[in-house]
């Protein structure tokens, strides 16, 4: 059975916009060649960081909700140590709970967006 996991990576402010997609599908394809499947992703773009991280106080933000085996976890945290474009990450498994608020909070998104749009 595969588990819902929701990760944040934050890569360097210094990158170019094709780099930081670069990281991304990076990223994403570790998922999916390892069996995951990705449910919902947010680009919430260059956010300023709580505190400095390797001197820098800005970060490019980018969210990924998957599904995948746990052994999938352990191979993309290694990747985002290993990658110097990633200046942070986590990632944690959704229970029930977090899956339904993640679900209602996107559909409540597009809904606002369909009132929006008339």
């Amino acid at each position: 059975m595969l588990n819902q996991y929701e990760t944040v990576f934050i890569t360097t402010p210094v990158l170019s916009e094709a780099q930081m997609k670069e990281a991304v599908i990076k990223f994403k394809g570790i998922i999916t060649d390892n069996g995951g499947e990705i449910v919902h992703e947010e680009n919430w773009g260059l956010r300023k960081l709580a505190y400095p991280i390797q001197k820098k106080s800005t970060g490019f933000y980018y969210l990924v909700e998957f599904k995948a085996p746990g052994a999938l976890i352990e191979k993309l945290e290694i990747e985002y140590r290993r990658d110097e474009r990633v200046i942070r990450f986590l990632t944690f498994r959704m229970d029930k709970y977090s899956v339904e608020y993640a679900q209602k909070k996107r559909s409540n998104k597009v809904e606002q967006k369909q009132q929006e749009a008339k």
